[in-house]
């Protein structure tokens, strides 16, 4: 597979990635694998702010870069999937956190795989989550988070859905820039989805294997 959109995205050239993105759906190349090479360029890049070459502004950058491939990619893909939705998820960025990046790409992957997505946006304070639970009663939460200080609020919003009395009606999963394993057990989440791929996986299982 060819990494020049990979490389593209990596290293922020915008109009080159955009470019590159048309011409593999033009050629009729798999929208998922183009999908696939832009996701490895913002895993770069992720990694690459981890070690201190990228910072805050670049992070951002990258994320507007991958919406508008995502975009160009979406009816591709919508193309590709069925009109029954295969079960509804509630997400959301903690309180406390205005990152969306990660999220975006996870509301994305969600829906173009088929899921009915209700995106609460960032800073979303606990019981919001719970209200949007019982509105829609989505059988699956996803909490996303980037900074140290998501760990608190993603325990509080699961301790929050425990006292609504709905812990047992649905399935968390947490995830983002610094979460982990050891995050997820701190959270009492279910599961942790380490990238949007995994999220979707994990989803599909806990729904029966849709």
């Amino acid at each position: 597979m060819s990494e020049e959109l990979t490389n593209a995205v990596a290293n922020l050239e915008k109009d080159e990635a955009l470019r590159l993105t048309s011409e593999k759906l033009d050629r009729g190349e798999d929208p998922q694998l183009v999908l696939k090479e832009g996701r490895d360029g913002m895993e770069i890049i992720g990694k690459r702010f981890a070690d201190g070459e990228y910072f805050l502004p670049e992070l951002v950058y990258s994320g507007e870069i991958f919406k508008q491939i995502s975009e160009i990619i979406k009816p591709k893909l919508k193309a590709d999937t069925t009109s029954e939705k295969l079960g509804k998820i509630v997400i959301g960025t903690v309180a406390g956190d205005i990152h969306d990046i990660g999220k975006d790409i996870v509301v994305f992957m969600f829906d173009v795989s088929g899921f009915e997505v209700y995106d609460l946006g960032v800073d979303v304070p606990s019981q919001k989550f719970v209200d949007k639970i019982k509105e829609t009663n989505a059988p699956i939460v996803g909490l996303s988070g980037f900074l140290t200080l998501a760990f608190e609020s993603m325990k509080e919003t699961v301790e929050a859905i425990k006292a609504a009395g709905l812990r047992d009606k649905v399935k968390v999963m947490v995830g983002g820039g610094q979460i982990d394993e050891d995050i997820r057990r701190y959270a009492d989440a279910d599961a942790y989805g380490k990238d949007a791929m995994t999220a979707v996986s994990l989803a599909k299982q806990w729904l029966g294997g849709k």
